[in-house]
């Protein structure tokens, strides 16, 4: 027998428990014989042995199931645990006693539904669109990422220190959680100030009608009644008087002083103050007033104290802060509008009967403004008067103007006292300008049209003291070149009272240099 076979054998009788033999001929063996036939016949799988237990009292099922180990003092029965039966596998659920069948014949193989797969993807996605939904509005009520200061803080707003952070950020802007609704204090501030608003109604004598005075206009007419025209005729006829405009105004001090617009009482014989919480309105006493300035001063008497406004500081106010303004629009009595304030140091003219009024400095905000806010207060979120509503553009929308309290402060006790304030000195050289013309290039020895023409030179003016005359032609002030007369005419009025000025002139195709001394044109017109 060889040795394939003999392995063979080998590995059927240990199976069937015939191995018990085979250990106890190998136990007889030398120990150097043994170990080699050991190492021969060895199998290339391992036993898997159970506790220990003793053989001694062992029935034969037991013995049966239980091996020999043999060592040099003796042999012992050492438990083998039998392998388990091995059981045929059903791919159908059949039992282990049926033959094998065909391995794929027991499988069902059922197909996903298309819609069932997108659908669950559909939710999927919801779920998630929520979950990042939720995360995200927690963060921004919590504010988890931005803390609690951001750009739009009381303390930037006070002081101005939004502008320095910014600078320190090289212009960024740090991230913020912001309040992106309005104030919510614009209704106290309303019913706070409310009372100190009043509403200022003038009157005027009745004068001859041609037939198309103002009153005419059935849009005003609403106001004063469907008889005004009747009214108005028999006033023709009398000295009774009549009314003549609206406007607003705003008490600043409990004693009854009254600020407002100069146009508002502008002509006016005699002016009604209405004030909320009386039945009937105050006459008022006109104590100062200033046409350029736009200002006036009121004076009402009372029984008691009146509600009044504090005077905050227009230059600690901010572009893009919010403002409250509070008038009497078109007549409708203590209209409250909201806005920012969209910017400052605005210059505007606005012409009238009796010149043009040159504002400066006035701020310009987008809260509604209409005709009958004129004098009304313009307050910051602290319920303070920062300006005095004065203005609107008629070809704009969102765009009205207001004289800041830097102006106001300083002239208020000229104008309780009816003290006169004196003008703002306006550079000038007396000169009277024009552009020059295509046809006057040749005539005047001129290269181009650059500059501006010498129309008229006024008597015992700073430039008729320099020694201009009519038809030169100025190039330049100051070594800086100027194109037209507007042009030559700003510069003048960048330059200070008293300033010495070069001017280089064109005459006769020559060119010169003239120095004038810059005048004052308000000092002058006062001068007898």
């Amino acid at each position: 027998m060889d040795d394939n076979k003999k392995d063979y054998d080998d590995f059927f009788r240990r199976m069937n428990g015939d191995d018990h033999n085979s250990s106890r001929e190998r136990a007889d063996q030398p120990n150097n014989e043994r170990s080699s036939q050991e190492q021969q016949d060895r199998p290339s799988y391992y036993y898997s042995y159970g506790p220990y237990k003793s053989t001694a009292g062992q029935d034969e099922a037991a013995a049966a199931n239980s091996t020999t180990a043999s060592t040099s003092e003796g042999s012992t029965h050492v438990e083998v645990t039998p392998p388990k039966a091995v059981r045929s596998f059903s791919f159908n659920g059949a039992e282990a006693e049926k033959p094998m069948q065909d391995p794929m014949a027991g499988w069902q193989y059922q197909q996903k539904k298309k819609g069932s797969t997108l659908k669950s993807m559909f939710i999927s996605f919801l779920a998630g669109a929520v979950v990042v939904s939720g995360l995200m509005f927690a963060s921004d009520k919590m504010n988890l990422f931005t803390g609690s200061k951001g750009v739009l803080s009381s303390s930037a707003s006070a002081n101005g220190s939004g502008q320095a952070a910014a600078s320190a950020n090289n212009g960024a802007v740090k991230p913020s959680s912001l309040d992106l609704g309005r104030p919510n204090n614009i209704a106290q501030i309303a019913e706070q100030s409310g009372p100190a608003v009043v509403k200022i109604e003038t009157k005027v004598k009745a004068k001859a009608s041609s037939g198309n005075s103002l009153f005419d206009d059935p849009f005003f007419r609403q106001f004063f009644g469907d008889n005004g025209g009747q009214q108005r005729q028999r006033n023709n006829q009398s000295d009774q008087l009549q009314p003549g405009g609206m406007g607003t105004g705003f008490i600043f001090e409990k004693s009854g002083y009254i600020l407002t617009n100069e146009h508002v009482i502008d002509g006016a014989d005699e002016i009604w103050v209405t004030v909320q919480g009386y039945d009937k309105p105050f006459k008022a006493t006109l104590l100062g007033n200033s046409y350029d300035l736009d200002l006036a001063a009121l004076k009402i008497e009372g029984d008691k104290e009146f509600s009044s406004l504090p005077l905050g500081k227009a230059e600690d106010i901010n572009v893009g802060d919010w403002v409250v303004a509070i008038g009497n629009p078109y007549g409708f009595d203590h209209t409250v509008t909201v806005g920012v304030l969209s910017a400052k140091e605005r210059p505007i003219s606005i012409p009238d009967s009796q010149g043009t009024r040159e504002y400066k400095h006035l701020l310009q905000t987008d809260a509604s403004i209409n005709p009958g806010n004129s004098g009304g207060p313009l307050l910051n979120l602290n319920g303070e008067v920062i300006g005095i509503n004065t203005a609107v553009s008629s070809q704009a929308q969102g765009i009205g103007f207001a004289i800041p309290t830097s102006t106001i402060s300083s002239v208020l006790d000229n104008l309780k006292n009816n003290v006169k304030i004196p003008k703002e000195p306006a550079p000038y050289i007396g000169v009277k300008l024009a552009d020059i013309d295509k046809e006057w290039v040749s005539e005047l020895k001129l290269e181009n049209t650059e500059g501006a023409i010498v129309s008229e030179v006024e008597r015992k003016s700073p430039g008729f003291k320099a020694g201009l005359r009519p038809y030169d032609v100025i190039t330049e002030v100051n070594g800086a070149k100027v194109k037209n007369s507007q042009e030559l005419v700003d510069k003048v009025k960048t330059l200070k009272v008293n300033e010495k000025a070069n001017l280089t002139v064109l005459r006769d195709g020559k060119k010169e240099t003239i120095t004038v001394t810059i005048g004052d044109k308000n000092a002058t017109a006062t001068t007898p």
